[in-house]
């Protein structure tokens, strides 16, 4: 069993939250999203602890509530803090571990830190979550290469949206990256809809 899943994107708003919260939900895990950078209609928390039913316990307090969604660097820089890449060392807890970035993975952090140089220092396998619409093979690729430049282990890529058999796999193909599945877009979005959704796209063996 993996002790830890670190899952980001290739851009923001791609489905990260949703992916992240079906995948704590079938692996038992906890969640942590270390850094929340906007809390207009709450928290990625909330939207997951809502989605997955998990125990009070295993939804984990962020390190950095930031008020404004923009880059975590700026939202950080407007609520007066600085993010300190100490606080954002994984908890120990009992059982797997979902880490959910924040926006892409190299959004940065402070000055001089981005979130794939945090990732890199967990040394935990990663998941890279991209959308299906136009633009994801560059995206994507970019993505594959910069957390393989900083030798981040990746499980491989999860699509989400309408299917786009084409893109995905020549993601796949030429990013030399398993093809994990596509979680499609759900309507309605809550906790059975989206564990059928994801039982059914997704291998569990996957990510264990």
């Amino acid at each position: 069993m993996i002790d830890a899943i670190a899952v980001t994107g290739t851009d923001t708003d791609v489905g990260k939250t949703v992916f992240a919260a079906a995948l704590a939900a079938v692996l038992g895990a906890s969640y942590w999203k270390p850094v929340q950078a906007g809390l207009d209609g709450g928290s990625d928390s909330e939207r997951v602890m809502a989605l997955t039913g998990l125990a009070d316990h295993r939804i984990l307090p962020e390190a950095y509530r930031l008020v404004t969604p923009c880059s975590p660097h700026r939202a950080a820089a407007i609520d007066g803090v600085e993010i300190d890449p100490e606080r954002l060392m994984p908890p120990a807890v009992a059982g797997p571990l979902v880490i959910e970035g924040a926006g892409g993975a190299l959004v940065p952090l402070n000055s001089d830190l981005l979130f794939a140089d945090v990732i890199a220092r967990w040394r935990v396998p990663c998941v890279i979550v991209a959308r299906t619409t136009l633009g994801t093979i560059n995206h994507s690729l970019l993505t594959i290469e910069a957390l393989r430049h900083r030798d981040i282990p990746l499980l491989g890529i999860a699509f989400v949206g309408d299917p786009q058999e084409d893109s995905e796999a020549t993601i796949a193909r030429i990013g030399g990256i398993r093809r994990l599945g596509r979680l499609p877009l759900i309507d309605p979005l809550d906790r059975e809809t989206l564990a059928a959704a994801f039982a059914a796209s997704f291998t569990l063996e996957d990510f264990r």
